[in-house]
């Protein structure tokens, strides 16, 4: 990633550029565009809620005139790179208890910009046609496993945690990643079989399908979670500007649950779901564009 810092400039230097002498600079042309020192990146993990905020963040950003490059990557590397400066933000803070091993080990290396969206919520997903309304009930008579997404994701961890604290031998966490749980989650429905899926809300599958959270006595999942948007050290003194666009966004379960729904029910692209949002959501993202220059 490209560190920028728009250079400081004495007044005698700048009436030398504007005259044209080379002299200082032996010839060489240090006048450097805006655009070349606005570049950004954020990094984010491939669930279709990510893909949703992301491309919206980064259209929005772009209108502020910045090049941003969005990058998929684990989730462990997505805090460790903000944390060493190696990106700009992520703002998939999934807190305090999704992410927590990763904001325990990193917290202290980035910034922390609070949520972005309130009301997260993980767990146990089942189809409401299931006889099954607790954890406590789950064993390898309703499923011999549950669905889960990629290995290192907090709710895959927090998962392996509820197995050992419910005493639930006969079921194992069989890893995946997002597209494949929803396309298996889809085809069970379809036939109207048992299955147990990792859920976290929003999600646009709460919206397509019948689904409830298994109730969870000993409240181990997230129940009223957060989104944080997680900056690097450094940045609000590099780009005050990128850094306040950052800090007020914000927005509800109701808009990303929009975005997802457009690429997943409609088939819409991703980049031209994100576009349709902003275009229906015109007042929102102007309050984010609101900063200070």
């Amino acid at each position: 990633m490209k560190k920028w810092q728009l250079p400081l400039l004495s007044v005698s230097a700048l009436a030398l550029a504007a005259c044209g002498d080379n002299g200082t600079n032996n010839g060489e042309d240090t006048s450097a565009t805006a655009e070349e020192d606005k570049e950004l990146e954020l990094v984010y993990v491939t669930w279709d809620s990510e893909i949703a905020s992301n491309n919206v963040m980064k259209l929005v950003l772009e209108e502020a005139g910045y090049d941003v490059t969005i990058t998929t990557v684990e989730q462990g590397v997505m805090w460790a790179s903000v944390a060493e400066g190696e990106a700009d933000a992520h703002i998939a803070g999934w807190l305090p208890d999704d992410m927590q091993h990763d904001y325990e080990q990193f917290g202290d290396q980035v910034v922390d910009l609070g949520p972005n969206l309130e009301g997260a919520q993980t767990g146990l997903a089942v189809p409401t046609y299931m006889d099954i309304d607790s954890i406590e009930e789950l064993d390898g008579s309703v499923v011999s496993h549950i669905t889960g997404i990629d290995a290192g994701a907090g709710v895959n961890s927090t998962t392996e945690t509820v197995l050992e604290e419910y005493e639930i031998d006969d079921v194992q966490l069989q890893s995946s990643f997002d597209a494949a749980m929803t396309q298996e989650l889809s085809t069970h429905i379809e036939n109207e079989e048992p299955i147990v899926v990792t859920g976290w809300q929003p999600h646009w599958k709460f919206n397509t399908h019948d689904l409830k959270f298994l109730e969870d006595p000993k409240g181990i999942y997230q129940e009223e979670g957060e989104i944080r948007t997680i900056v690097r050290e450094g940045l609000e003194e590099d780009d005050p500007v990128a850094f306040q666009i950052l800090d007020n966004f914000y927005w509800t379960t109701e808009d990303m649950n929009e975005v997802m729904l457009k690429i997943s029910e409609e088939e819409i692209d991703e980049v031209e779901a994100a576009e349709q949002w902003i275009d229906d959501n015109r007042e929102t993202v102007d309050e984010w564009l609101d900063v200070e220059e």
